[in-house]
């Protein structure tokens, strides 16, 4: 058992709540930029300075109030990630309420089994289609008494109907907030079972937003620190680093289209952003894909190489050669400096959390120039627990207990923690918060080790190890991040369970398969064409090599079989924070699966 733990650089009384972090906000810089908004698809940012914002904040509160929302009520959000998101959160807070977050996406028995567990009494939407889901469940909701919609000007309404309440009420509701009250009721994606509602207070948020201000200072508290929020402000990432930029001093925006991110870095240019490692594969994928064919595209393969192995060289004694900083200027002019302009221009740090990254990305980008900080949390734990640090940063790790933390290793593995960030239990449900729990620490169900020098890495779910029929023991996360690394591939889910040899289910990315099969001098084909062609299934084949280069011969993906359905959230296949659901897929791929070892 091994027991590490970094000493809190928090500096807040302990009767501080997110009210309070936006008061010091308003009264330090109340008239510097804290948001710029979008107008309109392809419109400009306009500034939203701190004063206002908190005064628009006030406004929709005194809304909340006139439409009968009391101390401790709760209040849930279904949108997409916008400005209004954000509004609205630190309204319900400033009206002593609790906001609850519901996916964009959900489906109308997750609006009811949410709504109904938190006990909602009204509820925002982003669209009357979300607001037709909301009545379908409202018929089993009785708290609920109202629902509002962003686009028919719920904000507006708010606005008007709490004209006459007294600004005073507000200022007493959300002075009267503590550390110990509860924040928000944040549902688990329900990788398995039904999603259960982490209870998180206003001191988790404080604790960590505050901690991180000391620990990511050169990333969100620098002059100048700006963000564009894309991920869905439902899931507990985001919902930190809106906090922390109030915190901080950083200014954020929103964009609620991914399909417009590009544009969007471009106008925004911001100088740190958080997501998922599929966006930076994405990235990485389509950057290839541009590069064409011939001479281009052996130019940015190329320079991705020279990328890696310049990210490589910095870590060792001596640091680069002369030749390779050399070849890293001409790659520079050639490739990267094209794909940081796409990134925004200013991008210097990048958070990613919520699955492995992976050394090959986490090198190419910081030798492109962005520094991929990856870190590791979960909804219990308000988001990050450890974090690489600028000064600080071990690629293929998930860096050092982040301020404040004490991790554990337990003896078969599981991380263990405890923090003031830690959440206080599962609401309504004392036999999973009491389950989640040994002696004060919280059981993440994660795997993982620390090594010499304290950096978390993360080997995999205690739930999801396969035990082979040889009685190998394979943790199938890390082979399904390198395979992933593959620009055609789409999904992998590692399988063996009580079979001879490990293998792995693949599925393709259409998006990225026309400009493979052209860079490969193959003609036109959907997926399910591709699927069978022998090319792509060679290519498969070697990725799997790939991907088993740094395991025994009895944990290597012996055989791939590639499917013809993509893993979605729409067809409910991934959560939606873009996990595999396992158990789901290995249930309705079941056919798929004997056939491997038929």
């Amino acid at each position: 058992m091994r027991e590490l733990e970094t000493p809190s650089l928090n500096d807040v009384p302990r009767g501080a709540s997110i009210n309070t972090l936006l008061a010091d906000r308003v009264r330090t810089s109340g008239a510097l930029p804290l948001i710029e908004r979008k107008s309109g698809l392809g419109g400009t940012w306009t500034t939203v300075t701190a004063q206002a914002f908190a005064d628009q904040v006030r406004d929709v509160a005194k809304g909340l109030l006139a439409h009968g929302v009391g101390v401790g009520d709760r209040v849930a959000i279904m949108s997409r990630t916008r400005y209004e998101w954000t509004l609205l959160d630190f309204a319900v807070w400033a009206a002593g309420a609790v906001p609850v977050p519901v996916y964009e996406t959900s489906s109308v028995d997750q609006i009811r089994w949410i709504c109904s567990d938190a006990g909602v009494r009204l509820v925002v939407v982003e669209t009357s289609t979300h607001a037709g889901l909301v009545e379908e469940a409202r018929s089993t909701l009785p708290d609920v008494t109202g629902i509002l919609v962003i686009e028919d000007d719920a904000v507006a309404q708010l606005r008007t109907a709490g004209r006459d309440v007294p600004d005073d009420e507000v200022a007493r509701r959300s002075d009267a907030v503590g550390s110990d009250d509860l924040a928000t009721i944040i549902y688990t994606s329900g990788t398995t079972g039904r999603p259960k509602g982490a209870e998180l207070t206003h001191w988790n948020f404080v604790h960590l937003t505050r901690n991180g201000v000391g620990g990511l200072g050169e990333v969100c508290a620098v002059p100048g620190a700006r963000t564009l929020l894309f991920m869905p402000l439902a899931h507990v990432f985001a919902r930190f680093v809106e906090v922390l930029c109030v915190t901080s001093g950083a200014v954020m925006g929103h964009t609620p289209d991914t399909r417009n991110l590009l544009p969007d870095l471009a106008s925004f240019r911001p100088t740190f952003l958080l997501a998922v490692p599929r966006v930076f594969e994405k990235v990485y994928g389509s950057s290839e894909q541009k590069a064409g064919t011939g001479a281009s595209l052996r130019i940015f393969r190329w320079a991705a190489k020279v990328s890696i192995e310049m990210s490589r060289a910095t870590d060792r004694s001596g640091g680069p050669s002369a030749a390779l900083r050399a070849q890293h200027a001409l790659a520079g002019a050639l490739v990267f400096r094209k794909l940081r302009t796409a990134l925004g221009g200013d991008l210097r740090y990048a958070i990613s959390g919520g699955a492995p990254l992976g050394e090959r990305l986490g090198h190419f980008y910081r030798g492109v120039g962005v520094t991929i900080l990856e870190g590791y949390g979960l909804t219990e734990t308000t988001a990050p627990t450890s974090v690489n640090l600028p000064d600080r940063t071990r690629i293929g790790s998930v860096g050092l207990p982040f301020p404040g933390t004490t991790l554990r290793i337990a003896d078969g593995g599981e991380i263990l923690v405890r923090g003031d960030h830690v959440f206080r239990g599962y609401h309504g449900n004392p036999e999973a918060t009491e389950a989640a729990f040994d002696d004060g620490w919280f059981r993440t169900g994660d795997l993982g080790s620390l090594d010499d020098d304290g950096y978390l890495h993360i080997t995999g779910r205690s739930k999801e190890i396969i035990v082979t029929a040889g009685g190998k023991n394979v943790a199938p996360s890390g082979l399904e991040d390198r395979f992933r690394g593959h620009p055609l591939v789409s999904q992998c889910v590692v399988v063996g369970d009580q079979k001879p040899f490990v293998a792995a289910l693949v599925t393709l990315d259409p998006e990225m398969l026309p400009g493979w099969l052209r860079s490969h001098g193959l003609p036109e084909m959907d997926v399910a064409a591709a699927a069978e062609h022998p090319a792509v299934l060679e290519a498969m084949d070697r990725a799997a090599v790939r991907a088993s280069e740094n395991v025994s011969r009895a944990e290597s993906i012996r055989k791939v079989r590639v499917l013809t359905t993509d893993f979605t959230e729409a067809n409910g296949y991934l959560t939606p924070s873009l996990k595999v659901k396992r158990a789901t897929v290995l249930t309705d791929f079941s056919d798929d699966i004997e056939a491997i070892y038929g």
